[in-house]
């Protein structure tokens, strides 16, 4: 059976609705007390948030329910979700919480989980924890919040590790940010002022309600503007928990995760770092990517979507660097997240080094036209069971023959069925695209 609550990235909805109500964050909070006190001695789970207005209560109710089972929370306040991460692999806690729906609005929230190692737990792991939240939730729960107070030094060594990485300085370089008024608003800048850099900060008064509005990753036109009217050398801008990265080149052209791997595992196969010459990405990466790392003699590698799975494949393969076309890219010597500051800090490290801009870096990366269409659907059957959409993925392929991909997947939260075809021929794309879509709408569509 799937799981219920967790998708690709925690649990997420809207703050106050089923699955974040007071009942089921406090039993969340106590199911992950359980999951702890069976694996660790006098546990410690440390707790971050983003900026949203919901985020202080909902860690005040998980914090009652891991205080519940007998385990100890330090809160760190505001903080990005890689700092999380960074903290509780290094620092003494079983666990970590992330208060943050990342890039969505301030009305929804999320919870996402680290263990002890920095990494998200494994689906089974999910699984067994969903099960106890379900169980709690059935007998009834009476939720409840405990006092926190923030410490707020608590992010100093995540700040000091990613300062220590870096190996250039940016004096004198303009450089254009854009923190999308959330968890990273406070630390971009104090990043890059230390290492010299001369700021354009946009996006840095958050008001508990404008993260992401307008702003931020999903939104850097305005940022392409401003680095085009500053004359600024570079662009970045983070979403809501600061765990991608989204760059504008001096000419205002945005620079996605896609662009962001070709230049590091370019630069990393340059200095021996590439291990296995081997790159892993998503199924939505771009075969423009996967094209281009080739003739460079770099092998891609996919996964399904989520820096969850990037990750996996990547400890599995032995990989040192892998991401996603939205901007997450995990540098795994450094890290076990998409890390958005420390992205920042490679991506500009590079060009520095290179001597040459984002444009010139990515100049020969030629994005294959793209559609992504989603399809509401009364059931999710196995698409090899339905003979017509067969049909028509197998004329797809055959017709691009190999100059094009097909994608046929559902949601893994909601009843929708994702069909993307990517193709040298924006034809192609557009006449595909939509026979598949019309024969799923015909066979299972609402």
């Amino acid at each position: 059976m799937g799981k219920q609550l967790f998708g690709t990235d925690g649990i997420r909805g809207v703050a106050g609705s089923y699955p974040l109500d007071a009942a089921t964050v406090y039993a969340f909070g106590t199911a992950l007390g359980d999951d702890v006190v069976r694996s660790h001695a006098g546990p410690e789970v440390l707790i971050g948030a983003d900026t949203r207005e919901s985020g202080a209560w909902i860690a005040a109710t998980v914090a009652a329910g891991l205080a519940g089972r007998g385990v100890k929370v330090r809160y760190a306040g505001v903080i990005t979700t890689p700092g999380v991460a960074y903290l509780t692999r290094t620092g003494p806690f079983a666990a970590g919480v992330m208060i943050s729906a990342s890039h969505n609005p301030y009305q929804d929230n999320g919870i996402k989980v680290f263990g002890h190692s920095g990494f998200k737990l494994p689906d089974a792991e999910e699984h067994a924890i969903e099960q106890e939240i379900l169980t709690l939730c059935e007998k009834g729960v009476q939720p409840r919040q405990a006092a926190l107070a923030a410490d707020t030094g608590l992010d100093r060594a995540y700040v000091e590790f990613l300062l220590s990485t870096a190996s250039v300085r940016l004096d004198g370089v303009k450089v254009a940010i854009d923190c999308g008024n959330g968890a990273a608003w406070q630390l971009a800048p104090e990043i890059f002022d230390r290492l010299g850099a001369d700021l354009v900060p946009i996006g840095c008064e958050p008001n508990g309600r404008n993260i992401n509005l307008n702003c931020g990753a999903l939104y850097v036109e305005g940022l392409g503007r401003i680095v085009v009217e500053s004359l600024s050398e570079f662009g970045v801008a983070f979403d809501g928990d600061a765990d991608r990265a989204i760059f504008v080149a001096r000419s205002g052209r945005i620079i996605d995760g896609d662009a962001v791997l070709l230049m590091a595992a370019r630069a990393m196969k340059s200095a021996g770092h590439l291990t296995g010459d081997t790159v892993v990405a998503t199924v939505m990466s771009n075969l423009g990517l996967e094209k281009a790392l080739a003739r460079d003699g770099i092998r891609m590698v996919r996964t399904p979507v989520g820096d969850k799975y990037v990750l996996e494949e990547m400890v599995r393969l032995g990989a040192a660097l892998g991401g996603e076309q939205s901007g997450h890219v995990i540098f795994r010597e450094y890290a076990t997240t998409g890390d958005g500051l420390l992205t920042a800090l490679r991506v500009f490290e590079i060009a520095r080094r290179a001597g040459m801009g984002l444009d010139e870096l990515t100049a020969d990366l030629h994005i294959y036209p793209q559609k992504l269409v989603n399809i509401r659907v009364r059931e999710k059957r196995d698409f090899a069971e339905v003979p017509s959409v067969n049909r028509e993925i197998q004329r797809a392929e055959k017709a691009m023959a190999g100059s094009g991909r097909v994608l046929v997947r559902y949601s893994g939260t909601e009843l929708l069925a994702r069909v993307m075809v990517e193709a040298a021929d924006q034809g192609h794309v557009d006449t595909f695209t939509a026979s598949i879509a019309e024969s799923i709408r015909k066979e299972i569509g609402e």
